[in-house]
């Protein structure tokens, strides 16, 4: 009866795709045809637009070149404003008294 159904189903119009892993089958209905279509169109004019280029290579290449070396610019400035202003060792170390000797006191 199980197979008597689905050989049925080829005659009446209606696809099947198999899904999951027991293999059971999905009926492929006219909105999931529609549906699968029209992804596959916006797809192929996504791949169009895509293809064409709106400015040609020769002007493309370094067209950018000054605004990136001035963001990089100001980045470098950005992180070295985060950055502490630089101290010697000797100013940590002062209160230790590292000239005095054991035998002057």
């Amino acid at each position: 009866v199980f197979l008597q159904i689905f050989a049925g189903w080829g005659t009446l119009g209606v696809e099947l795709q198999w899904i999951g892993k027991p293999r059971r089958p999905r009926v492929v209905t006219p909105l999931i045809k529609a549906n699968t279509i029209r992804r596959l169109e916006t797809e192929a004019e996504n791949q169009y637009w895509l293809s064409c280029p709106y400015v040609a290579k020769e002007k493309e290449h370094h067209h950018d070149e000054e605004n990136g070396l001035a963001s990089r610019q100001q980045r470098i400035a950005e992180g070295s404003t985060k950055f502490p202003e630089h101290r010697y060792a000797s100013e940590y170390l002062k209160h230790l008294h590292m000239t005095k000797k054991w035998t002057d006191s």
